[in-house]
């Protein structure tokens, strides 16, 4: 709002500046039309200011040495044609179009190999400025929506800024803002993320007005945000996640974080697990682990609601996660018997106890 008001302000005095001198000989037209064109001189300029404000450091470096070489180089072709043609007005146009050519090229070429630019080796505001672009990371609205976002932040494990812009705000606001209960559950869910976010004190929250207006996608949106700031996108967006990193861009993803803390189950290992369900195959039972990892266990069909110990057979990693496949043994376990759950109770596990026969006392025969 205030960078809006600075800008107003501006095109303002350019317009009452022009109303009052008329430059450019606009002194015969009317004072109306002078203001007019220092309204479109104002918004020229504004709007060139807002397409540097999205150009990194290093381009604008290198566009800037790139126009001096240019320029400098013009200024020697002017020389030469200075004394090689005598006509005046072909002298004069050449020279311009040269400066004006030089000048282009330079500007241009610069800015295109300003990235080769190693900023942090001369130190100083430089190298906290390239230190400072490494570290932001830019949240996705599937992300905020997600939760987890939150979890990660609060453990410490998440460094550097957080970055949000301005248009994954107003996409929650539509989300937050639907007719369908589900949608505007999920955005409000977001919303509060966002502000549980913001309180954690290890990280810094910083909310980007940047935008891309001949962009219309927000995951096309995000990912020119993320080369303009040097920035990580973090996501859990798997169509997301291929395409920025086809453009270069790199991706935090939460799936493949979680799938990374997922314990190591190897094969021979038993665990303990409550069969859920039935399983698609013949005799198969279905049990999920407590970060949701899928457990498929053999003839252990009759035992739904049970727990049970297994004996992992193998562990299959996909895509979509971990799943492990496991076998009951009944045999395995001595004879123990499992017993239906009791209401609000775990099942219990009973084992044979030995018949104890007493005899009859013995007496002797007088």
């Amino acid at each position: 709002m205030d960078l809006l008001i600075i800008r107003i302000v501006f095109i303002s005095v350019v317009a009452i500046t022009c109303y009052h001198l008329r430059p450019f000989g606009l002194a015969n037209l009317p004072a109306w039309m002078a203001g007019g064109a220092g309204i479109v001189i104002g918004l020229g300029v504004v709007w060139f200011e807002a397409r540097l404000r999205v150009v990194s450091l290093k381009r604008l470096i290198g566009a800037v040495i790139g126009s001096i070489l240019g320029i400098l180089g013009a200024y020697l072709f002017g020389v030469v044609i200075k004394n090689s043609i005598t006509h005046s007005e072909t002298q004069r146009f050449l020279m311009l179009m040269v400066m004006l050519l030089m000048s282009y090229v330079g500007l241009i070429v610069g800015a295109n190999k300003g990235d080769l630019l190693n900023l942090a080796a001369l130190g100083g505001i430089f190298g906290a400025e390239k230190q400072g672009r490494k570290s932001f990371k830019i949240l996705d609205t599937s992300v905020i929506i997600d939760g987890r976002i939150a979890d990660i932040a609060d453990t410490g494990f998440l460094d550097g800024i957080i970055v949000i812009p301005q248009f994954v705000l107003r996409e929650l606001q539509l989300v937050a803002d639907s007719a369908d209960s589900l949608k505007r559950n999920r955005g409000r869910r977001g919303l509060d993320i966002l502000q549980r976010v913001q309180k954690i004190v290890t990280v810094s929250v910083q909310i980007v007005e940047d935008d891309f207006p001949t962009v219309r996608e927000v995951d096309l949106k995000l990912i020119e945000l993320a080369k303009v700031y040097e920035a990580k996108i973090i996501t859990n967006d798997f169509n997301l996640n291929k395409v920025a990193q086809l453009q270069g861009v790199e991706v935090l993803n939460i799936n493949e974080l979680a799938n990374a803390l997922k314990p190591i189950v190897l094969p021979g290992e038993t665990m303990r697990v409550f069969i859920l369900k039935e399983g698609k195959e013949y005799n198969q039972g279905v049990a999920y682990l407590d970060d949701g990892t899928m457990v498929v266990v053999d003839n252990a069909r009759k035992l739904i609601g049970k727990n049970v110990d297994i004996a992992v057979t193998s562990v299959l990693q996909t895509t979509a996660g971990k799943m492990i496949f496991g076998k009951f043994d009944e045999r395995a376990r001595g004879g123990e018997r499992i017993e239906p759950k009791a209401e609000g109770g775990k099942p219990e596990i009973r084992k044979p106890q030995p018949i104890i026969v007493e005899s009859a006392p013995h007496t002797q025969s007088e």
